[in-house]
Parts: structure tokens; sequence; C-alpha cells
């Protein structure tokens, strides 16, 4: 008996091609989502934001959520208003890894306090209550600190890493913030992995900085960079080389010893003066850029009450205990910015000031962290 070859109707070709449609639109469509993520992680930030080295924190296989968003203007894009350059560019994205952790990047142009909110945005922005943040050095103006919190049972730790850009155009910046946070994250602690958290702000400042023109002035990998020092880190004064280094000693005060960091162009630089068990006594601080601006609109508002204050004069004298310093810099619209305050945790310093060595110790900070920023001899305060 002879086979026949099945032969398909009008009905059936057409059935078998509404099929044929459907299977390549749904293919199409598995592949457009598989490369959504990709997509939007490239445009992530204005699409200045290393992908790579983004993978490598959070995971190369991880699913990721992507947000973003960006306002204003800046460099050679902003609008020029009333004969000046208006750069007011504001830039934020977040990745997340779900069960991972997230990378918050913000970028801003000539950042500028906002003031009427009562915000210190960049004065708290790298945080610096217990620990100090150490300098990214390689020629970088730039901060590293981290936090670590406990969470269900878990450790979570946040990495954040500061980069500013002083642009070819004087008085312009990009201020490069990164905030890298992580589930479990003894990782911080590992030597070996921290420079991947810096390196992720780094190529961020490297594309930043060309993709507005900036212009600035970059620094080298980072291949090693410290943990922030603790309060226990004190060594004794008269041995200090960091950001320490000529704060003399005072007997009346008790002040002998010092937990300093190394001095290497950070936009921030901070000295604790404690007694010779390390408990504080004073703290000194140097602001230079957008954070010296940031901070004297934070003093403005925090004593609103005082007949003025580092917003108004280059030096003078806060409340009981605390005195400010400035200088002018090459480099930057705002002058830096220098302040010694009372850090002891019972007030006894704030009871019985030595007023005599808070000029003498605010002096030597400001006059050797002037000098290393290459700005002028600081303005000092009277008695």
């Amino acid at each position: 008996m002879a086979l026949t070859r099945p032969t398909l109707t009008r009905r059936g070709v057409r059935a078998l091609a509404a099929v044929a449609v459907a299977l390549a639109a749904l293919t199409g469509a598995i592949v457009w989502f598989a490369g959504s993520e990709d997509r939007a992680l490239d445009g992530a930030c204005d699409g200045v934001l290393p992908v790579g080295d983004v993978r490598s924190v959070l995971g190369e296989d991880a699913e990721l959520d992507v947000t973003n968003r960006t306002e204003g203007a800046f460099g050679d894009k902003a609008v020029k208003s009333g004969g000046r350059r208006a750069n007011s560019l504001s830039v934020r994205c977040r990745i997340a890894a779900e069960g991972t952790g997230h990378i918050a990047v913000t970028i801003a142009g000539s950042p500028r306090p906002r003031a009427e909110y009562g915000y210190g945005e960049l004065y708290d922005a790298v945080p610096a209550s217990h620990t100090l943040p150490v300098p990214l050095g390689n020629g970088w103006s730039g901060l590293f600190a981290t936090e670590t919190a406990r969470l269900d049972d878990a450790e979570d730790g946040t990495a954040t890493t500061a980069v500013l850009l002083d642009c070819a155009r004087r008085g312009d910046s990009l201020l490069i913030t990164v905030e890298t946070a992580l589930r479990g994250a003894t990782t911080l602690d590992d030597p070996a992995v921290r420079p991947d958290f810096v390196r992720t702000a780094t190529a961020t400042a490297e594309a930043a900085n060309d993709h507005w023109g900036c212009g600035a002035r970059l620094g080298t990998p980072v291949r090693t960079v410290g943990l922030p020092v603790n309060e226990d880190e004190y060594e004794p004064l008269l041995g200090a080389k960091g950001t320490c280094a000529a704060v003399p000693t005072a007997s009346r005060s008790a002040v002998s010893t010092a937990r300093e960091t190394a001095r290497d162009r950070a936009p921030r630089e901070s000295c604790v003066l404690g007694m010779r068990d390390g408990s504080p006594l004073y703290r000194l601080e140097a602001y230079y850029g957008p954070y010296a601006e940031d901070a004297r609109s934070q003093y403005t508002r925090d004593y609103d009450y005082e007949n003025v204050t580092p917003a108004e004069k280059p030096a003078g004298r806060l409340g009981q205990s605390a005195y400010w310093a400035g200088a002018t810099c090459p480099r930057g619209a705002e002058s830096a910015l220098y302040l010694i305050r009372a850090a002891d945790a019972d007030g006894e310093t704030r009871r019985r000031p030595d007023l005599a060595y808070e000029r003498a110790a605010l002096a030597a900070f400001a006059a050797a962290s002037a000098e290393h920023h290459g700005c002028a001899a600081p303005s000092l305060p009277e008695g």
C-alpha cells in the first residue's frame, strides 16, 4: 500500500505562520528583557558609571535593580545666566542587588549647601563621628570611610568614598560620592577588597571629568587603602606625623595623645587630641572647597544666635569653647575653614576651657594644613 504525504490546507498554513510569528515575538521579548538591565546599567548616572566595577562588587551574576535621576547641567552643557555659567548639576543613581547590597552614587556640580532646608549634606556625607576618614592619596583629593551595623543577626557594612575634582575653570568642581553597602560585609576588613570600593568612585570620577568637560587633574589607580582610624588607635602627640603634626601638647589641659590620619590632599582633615588614656578632649577639622562652604553654612544655622559666624568673618570664636580660622587657597571660590572644638564626653573642657591652648593648637594645625594644600597663611582668631 503506497504511503501518501500529508498535505497542508490553506487554513493549516495560516495557523503555522501565526505560531511562527508568535514564537519570534516571544523570542524577541525575551532578548529585549534580558538586555534591558544592561542598558539601564550602561545609562546609570548619565552613563559615567563603571559597569564592570559595579558588577564586580555586587556580583557578576546578580540581578540588578537600577534607579536613576539627573537634574540641571554643568560646564559646557550649562546655561549661562547673567553673564555667569549656571552649574546646578545633580546626578543620583542607585544599583541594588537583592540579598547582596547596593551602590548609591551622587555627582554634584559646584555643590552648594541647601541652607534653606537646614541640611549639611556634604558635612555629613562622609561618616566622621567615631572614626576618622582616611585620604585616598595617589594624587586624588578624596576620602574613604566605613561603618558597620547589625541587622537581623547579620552585619551590614557601608563604605563611602568621596572624590573632589577641581575643574580647570576657576570655581567649578565636581564632587563624586559613592556609597557601597554590603550585607554580611566582613570584606570591609579585607585590605585586598577595599580598593574595589574606591575604584568604583575613581573610575566614575574619571568618566565624569571627561563627560562634563571638567578638565581636572586626576590621580593614579588606588591599589591600597587603609581603614578609618578608630577611637582606640591613639598615639603620643609628640610623635604625630600626619594631621596632628606640629600641634603642641598642654599640661594644663592634659593633652598628650592624638588620633590622626595621613595628610594627603584630602578635602576634609581631622585630628583628635586626647588625654593619656586616649579620652578625647579636642577635635580639629580642616575643610576645603565645597566642604568649607557647607561647614560654614551649617555653623551659621547652628549658631544663628551669635553675632558673627564663619560665614561672616575669616576667624573668630564660637560659643564657650570653639574657635575658627580661615585661609585663601589658589583653587576654588571658597577659602579653607579650620575649627577646634571641645570633644570630651563629660564636658569638662567646655566648663573650664583652656582658651590660650585652643588658639595655639588651632594655629599650628591650620598653618600645617594650609601649607600642605598650597594656601596662604591662615587668618587666626584673637584672644
